[in-house]
C-alpha cells in the first residue's frame, strides 16, 4: 500500500515498481530460474541507463559520494542476498561503512535496467555494494552480516523472492579478500550442518563490471514513502569466529 502522504513522484514510481514485480513473477514462475547462455541474453545499451544516479549524486543517510573515487585507502565488496531493498540498509550503523550503493553485477547485458533484470534474462544479480574503511570495519564484520542476514543455502532465490537476480553471491575486489570469504564460508558452513541445515548456495567470484541500479532503489528503505518490505529469509544461526583472518 502506497501511504497517501508520499509525494506524487514517489507515488508514480512505486507502483511502476510494483507493477514490474509483478510481471518479473509472472515470468520467473512460467520458466525455471536459471543461468542463460550468453547468446540468449538481452543486447543491453552502451550508455547508462537514464534513471541512474548522476555522477554527483551523495548517499543519501551518510552523504558521502555514490560513485568512486572513495576515500583512499578504502576497500569495497558486492554482495547478493535477494532484494537489494532489503538488503542495503543492513550496513548502515556498522562503523567503517564509508558508502552503500546498489546495482546490477555479475551478468552479461550492459547497462540494464531493472524490468531487464527482473526478466530473467541478463544474469545480472541485484547486489549491494559496500564501501568500508579496512582499519575500522573488519571483512569479516561485513561477512558477518552477509551470512547472518539472509539464506545462503537456497538456489536462485531468497524467500518468496525467486530468479537468478536474488541469487547469494558474494563478489571480491581483490585476491587477498577471497580467503577470507573462503574462511568464513566454511566456517559458516560448518555451523549451519551442526543445526541441520544444508549446504551453501553462495558463489564466490571476482566482481564484474558494476551497473548502478536506477536512482529510486537507492537507499530506498530510508527514503519518504518507502514500501516496508524484506523479502530476507536468515537461518538463526551465528557466525563462529573465524580465527587469523579477521581483516584485510
Amino acid at each position: 500500500v502506497i501511504p497517501l502522504v508520499a509525494p506524487f513522484f514517489l507515488q508514480t514510481r512505486l507502483r511502476k515498481h510494483i507493477s514490474q514485480c509483478s510481471r518479473s513473477m509472472f515470468a520467473l514462475f512460467s520458466k525455471p530460474s536459471k543461468m542463460l547462455p550468453e547468446s540468449e541474453c538481452l543486447k543491453g545499451r552502451e550508455k547508462p541507463i537514464p534513471g541512474a544516479p548522476d555522477k554527483g549524486a551523495k548517499h543519501y543517510v551518510f552523504k558521502t559520494p555514490l560513485y568512486p573515487h572513495f576515500a583512499k585507502g578504502s576497500e569495497m565488496i558486492s554482495l547478493g542476498m535477494g532484494c537489494f531493498w532489503c538488503s542495503e540498509s543492513l550496513f548502515w550503523d556498522t562503523k567503517g561503512v564509508i558508502s552503500t550503493h546498489v546495482g546490477y553485477q555479475q551478468g552479461v547485458t550492459p547497462n540494464p535496467t531493472y524490468k531487464e533484470v527482473c526478466s530473467g534474462n541478463t544474469n545480472h544479480n541485484e547486489v549491494t555494494r559496500i564501501v568500508y574503511d579496512p582499519k575500522v570495519c573488519s571483512l569479516s564484520t561485513i561477512l558477518k552480516i552477509f551470512f547472518e542476514s539472509h539464506n545462503p543455502t537456497q538456489h536462485m532465490g531468497q524467500g518468496n523472492d525467486r530468479g537468478t537476480q536474488y541469487r547469494s553471491g558474494l563478489y571480491y575486489y581483490n585476491k587477498d579478500q577471497k580467503p577470507v570469504i573462503e574462511a568464513q564460508l566454511t566456517a559458516y558452513q560448518k555451523a549451519l550442518k551442526e543445526q541441520g541445515h544444508g549446504e551453501i548456495a553462495t558463489e564466490v567470484l571476482p566482481a564484474e563490471k558494476f551497473y548502478y541500479a536506477e536512482e529510486y532503489h537507492q537507499q530506498y528503505d530510508a527514503k519518504p514513502g518507502s514500501r516496508q518490505y524484506c523479502g530476507l529469509r536468515p537461518l538463526q544461526v551465528s557466525m563462529p569466529k573465524v580465527e587469523g583472518k579477521s581483516n584485510i
